[in-house]
């Protein structure tokens, strides 16, 4: 297989991912697609999921590269109204949470090892570092990723909520986590409501992202400058707040107080059973 020009499907979708910096060669098939149109949907329809929707998503994850075969990841399935309402607090009161039909909360989950362990007799001493905790948590995102792309082939929407994580001992309560497992981040996932459509936002150019043989900031610069012109145009084209990209990051990390509460997590995680030695 080799490098073509995108038709014009995927010349549009490459477009509206990058703007003016979208490649000019790429390998396109039915895949490629699909994963260049992911866009995060917050607008959901009422209509419950088909059976065997879960089961789906679950097998579509577990499918997913997990390091040394560990799998330390779990999920719960929230489907009932008040639960889902509960959590939308818990997650900076986003009330979509609450509408869709189906949350998932991914689990970075140690304990199902512990409990292995302690029905062998064996104290796993592995699990106390942070080691195993980044396992698991790159376990989960694979896993969750995985489960996205197959929703959207089915037709469904989703966005990622990292908010829980703004109180992960509430969540966890709320969810009833033994120790050494907590919910690193959720997924709201529903049929996308057609009179409030989601829009692909654009991303960095490769320039930014992109490096061969060894890392080179050189043109870094410059491709960040033209991304804000580009997030800029999309922003006040979806009615957002004008502002670009620079200025959001610089928001988003530049104080203690703009990680809303999740400056606290390495001590809610230890108290949550994680050793992170």
């Amino acid at each position: 297989m080799t490098l073509k020009a995108p038709d014009v499907m995927s010349l549009s979708l490459l477009r509206a991912r990058y703007g003016h910096d979208a490649p000019g060669e790429i390998i396109v098939n039915d895949v490629v697609r699909g994963l260049l149109s992911h866009r995060s949907v917050r607008h959901f329809l009422s209509d419950p999921l088909p059976e065997g929707t879960i089961e789906t998503l679950v097998a579509a994850a577990q499918s997913a590269a997990t390091s040394s075969n560990m799998q330390a990841w779990s999920v719960v399935a929230v489907e009932t109204s008040e639960r889902r309402a509960r959590l939308a607090q818990l997650a900076a009161q986003q009330g979509f949470i609450a509408r869709a039909p189906l949350f998932l909360c991914w689990l970075a989950d140690l304990s199902r090892l512990e409990r292995v362990g302690l029905s062998n007799g064996r104290q796993l001493e592995g699990i106390a570092y942070l080691e195993a905790f980044i396992v698991a948590l790159v376990d989960a995102a694979l896993a969750a990723q995985n489960a996205v792309v197959a929703a959207e082939s089915l037709g469904l929407g989703a966005v990622y909520v990292g908010a829980l994580r703004n109180e992960p001992a509430a969540v966890a309560a709320e969810l009833g986590l033994p120790s050494n497992c907590a919910a690193v981040f959720g997924l709201a996932v529903g049929y996308p409501d057609p009179s409030r459509p989601a829009e692909v936002k654009p991303r960095l150019p490769q320039a930014a992202v992109l490096h061969r043989e060894r890392y080179d900031h050189a043109s870094e610069g410059p491709a960040v400058a033209r991304y804000d012109e580009t997030l800029g145009d999309f922003s006040r084209s979806q009615r957002m707040a004008d502002e670009n990209w620079t200025g959001r990051m610089l928001d988003r990390v530049g104080t203690r107080a703009s990680l809303r509460g999740r400056d606290r997590l390495r001590e809610i995680l230890n108290a949550l059973g994680f050793g992170l030695r």
